[in-house]
Parts: structure tokens; C-alpha cells; sequence
């Protein structure tokens, strides 16, 4: 029987070994899953919301020994793991308290008696999940999705096996039912097989575009329903009256919260020629401030890697960006799986720095000649994840909101998800939307309901 070994990137030292689901132990899973949906479908919405309160509360108690599990498995800073399963709680409490609203029979006049739009659960639903917010990026999903009355597998990433058990075993010791959210630990190999399963009614996906589209793909032949959460590049404008006294921290934490590990990182600047400079060396001033070390230590903003493999592909990212006539100025060594906080200028479209996801503390700073030429730049992208405005000129901004192609459009304001605001994105981003009333209705049966004597 083959084994997950979980790994602390920081020290590369070996965690703890988990035992891998077998087709067997999936099986098994499934009939369990399949055996209760229907009844924690008919509970009254108002009990499933209590449970979740239950996990809000429990994700508080044990917010401590979930952030360490975190910085040890992915090397999260430590103060960044405690608020990440504090937002955790928040998406908890938001649907706990707004549910049974949201799930609420949607009157229509129509020429019937009485005619509505019921939301009913599909079932099962299938969640392949990222290691970056290992615990935000469950939640988010299984926090709306059951309380819509379905049933939750999660498959995780490798990397992250002790935080699939940890939130497997927080639904249980909330008083969910046996098999109303379960973790299966398995490689890439078994997704496809659990897609056609026909227990399995829809598939969420938080990861790569690569990865989207080959769910995407699987789930269509099998005629289920996706949403997909991928990558993005999203551009960070500043407009030559940006007051940068005001918001230059904003954009730093943007681009290297979470170590740079963030889909909806600010990972192009778009900097009008006005400001440019100015920006550059306050940005660098700011950078150089930012303390690296350990993260289990409470001061530490910038840890390490996931992976290695991951810092040697923001290297090679870096390293041809270069060679394409892009400017160092700050960073580009690497150790293991840490990468130096990284600073580039002169970037230009063609250059891996300006047209892929860099997905680490690597910020590629673009000169635009001016704000038309600025909005060019940020929608020059095959991703629309979100985008970033910072200007005084909020008339200016409102007038841009239908330019602006990305799921997300922040002011002044990093981008950023908030369980009462709908989050997703466009074009190679992905598509279908999480959190928010969008988000519990994604994996929900809209039934028209009609009724006439």
C-alpha cells in the first residue's frame, strides 16, 4: 500500500507518513457519502447551520495547532496561518447567519397560482484543492456547498495530507454526519475515476490552468458540472496621481503575502511614466524591510517555497525574463525552497515575467506611457482573475469598471475574497464563481416550481 509523506519545507525535514486511499477505500467512501446525502439533505436548513457554527467555534479554539499544521506542511509565515483559519471562521459564521435566506423559494408572478424557484442540493460534490490556503480554500468551498444540503470529498494536494485529515476530522467533531465530508488522499491518477463516478454530481477545482482543463474536460464527457478557480496575473495600476505615501504598502503585501503564493497576487504593476521612479524606489525601500526567516516565528512576512521545484521554476521564470532584456534590482537567489524577495523592471509583453503566473515574492514593475496605455497593458493578459486600480480620481475609476475584463475590479485595495462578495474569474482564470449568495447556489438544483388549480 503506497504512502503520502508530508515534508516542512523550511527545514526539509520528513513530517509524517499518511496511507494513501486505495480504489477499495474510495469505494467505500463513496457508498458512504452516497448512504447520508440524502438525509443531511432533509435535515432543516437551520440545524445545518448550527453545525456550521459549531465549526466556526472549533476553528477558533483551534486556530493555534491549525496554523502550525499549516506553516509546517506548506511554510506559511505563522501570523499569516492564524489569519487564514480566522477568515475561515468569518465564511463560516457569514453562511451559518445568511443561509436560509440565501436557500430561500425565490417568488415569480406568473400566470399560475403560485410559481417559484426551488434551490435543492445535486448530491456529492467533488473539490480538488490547492496547498497555498489549505484551509481557506476547503472552507470556502465546503462552508456554502453543505449547507446547501450536498455532501463534500475532498481531495487535496499532496503536499498538505495532515490538513485534508485535520479538516475531515473538524466536520466530524462538529457533529456533521459520518461521511458528509471526507478527505481522500490520492494521486492526480484517481481524479478521473472519481469524476465519472456517478455518485460524484459536480467537481470545484482551485489550481492551475493546466489542471482546469483537464477536469473541465473529464467532467465534460461525464456531463457534470464544474467551477474552476485557476490562475491569474493580475496587474497592479498606478496612476501617475496615486498617493503612494498612502497605499505603498497595500501593494506590497498584494504581491508578497503568503510568500507570493497567491492566485490574486499583484503580480504586474502597471506604473504610469509620471510616478515610475518614484514608485521603483519606494517599492525596493519597502521590500528590503520585509523580515525573512523561519516561519514559525511571529515577525516573519516572507518564508519559503512550498516546494522546491516551485523556486526552481520561478527561477528559471526570473532568469529568462532577463535574458529578454527585463532589470534586476532587488533579489533572484534561491536556497532550497526559498526564493529572495525579487524585484524587476523594464518588463515588457514576451517576457515570462509579464505573460505567465509567477507564482512567488517576484514583482515585475511595467512602465506604461500613460493611463490609456496603462489599461492596455493590465487587459494584455490570457487571465482575468482581478485587477488592481490605485488613483485619487475616483470618477475616472467608476468609468473604467466596463474596461476592466477580470472577475474582480479593486480600488485602492488589494484584491481580495470575502465570503460576502461572489469571487471567480474570467478567460483562462476559470469560470462559475465562489462565496457570497453565487457561491451557495453554484451546486444547487434552480428548479421552477409551478403551481396552478
Amino acid at each position: 500500500m503506497s504512502s503520502i509523506w508530508s515534508k516542512n519545507p523550511y527545514t526539509g525535514e520528513k513530517l509524517k507518513e499518511y496511507t494513501k486511499d486505495t480504489d477499495s477505500t474510495i469505494t467505500e467512501k463513496l457508498k458512504i457519502t452516497q448512504s447520508v446525502q440524502k438525509d443531511w439533505a432533509n435535515l432543516p436548513i437551520t440545524e445545518r447551520c448550527n453545525l456550521l457554527d459549531c465549526v466556526s467555534e472549533l476553528l477558533l479554539e483551534r486556530k493555534e495547532e491549525y496554523a502550525n499544521l499549516i506553516t509546517s506542511e506548506m511554510g506559511k509565515p505563522i501570523s499569516q496561518s492564524i489569519a487564514e483559519i480566522e477568515k475561515c471562521a468569518w465564511a463560516c459564521d457569514f453562511y451559518g447567519y445568511n443561509a436560509e435566506d440565501l436557500l430561500a423559494d425565490e417568488i415569480i408572478e406568473t400566470d399560475a397560482e403560485e410559481s417559484f424557484i426551488s434551490y435543492d442540493p445535486l448530491g456529492c460534490i467533488l473539490a480538488v484543492m490547492p496547498w497555498n490556503y489549505p484551509f481557506w480554500q476547503v472552507i470556502r468551498f465546503a462552508a456554502p456547498t453543505l449547507t446547501a444540503g450536498n455532501t463534500g470529498i475532498l481531495k487535496h494536494a499532496q503536499n498538505v495530507p495532515g490538513c485534508a485529515k485535520a479538516l475531515e476530522q473538524l466536520f466530524l467533531d462538529a457533529g456533521y454526519p459520518k461521511g458528509c465530508f471526507q478527505s481522500i488522499l490520492a494521486g492526480h491518477e484517481e481524479i478521473e475515476n472519481l469524476i465519472a463516478h456517478k455518485t460524484i454530481k459536480a467537481v470545484t477545482l482551485t489550481g492551475s490552468e493546466k489542471a482546469g482543463r483537464g477536469i473541465a474536460e473529464t467532467a465534460g464527457k461525464n456531463l457534470k458540472k464544474t467551477v474552476l478557480e485557476l490562475g491569474g496575473n493580475n496587474p497592479c495600476i498606478v496612476f501617475e496621481d496615486a498617493d503612494l505615501d498612502e497605499y505603498l504598502e497595500t501593494m506590497l503585501q498584494a504581491r508578497m503575502q503568503n510568500t507570493g503564493q497567491s492566485c490574486i497576487a499583484a503580480k504586474r504593476f502597471i506604473v504610469c511614466s509620471e510616478i515610475y521612479e518614484d514608485f521603483i524606489s519606494k517599492f525596493i525601500a519597502a521590500t528590503k524591510n520585509l523580515k525573512v526567516g523561519n516561519p514559525k516565528d511571529s515577525d516573519t512576512y516572507i518564508g519559503v517555497l512550498a516546494r522546491e521545484d516551485l523556486a526552481e521554476t520561478l527561477k528559471s521564470q526570473v532568469d529568462k525574463s532577463l535574458e529578454k532584456g527585463a532589470k534586476l534590482v532587488l533579489g533572484n537567489s534561491k536556497d532550497g525552497a526559498y526564493f529572495e524577495p525579487t524585484i524587476l523592471t523594464d518588463v515588457v509583453p514576451g517576457m515570462p515575467a509579464f505573460d505567465e503566473e509567477t507564482f512567488g515574492p517576484v514583482a515585475a514593475i511595467i512602465k506604461a506611457h500613460d493611463r490609456t496605455h496603462a489599461i492596455s497593458l493590465a487587459n494584455q493578459s490570457s487571465y482575468g482573475l482581478g485587477a488592481m486600480l490605485f488613483t485619487e480620481d475616483m470618477e475616472a475609476a467608476l468609468e473604467l469598471i466596463p474596461q476592466i475584463s477580470d472577475g474582480a475590479f479593486f480600488v485602492n485595495d488589494m484584491v481580495k475574497s470575502d465570503p460576502r462578495l461572489p469571487f471567480g474569474g474570467t478567460k483562462a482564470s476559470g469560470y462559475g464563481r465562489e462565496l457570497s449568495r453565487e457561491g451557495i447556489l453554484e451546486f444547487v438544483n434552480k428548479k421552477t416550481v409551478y403551481l396552478k388549480n
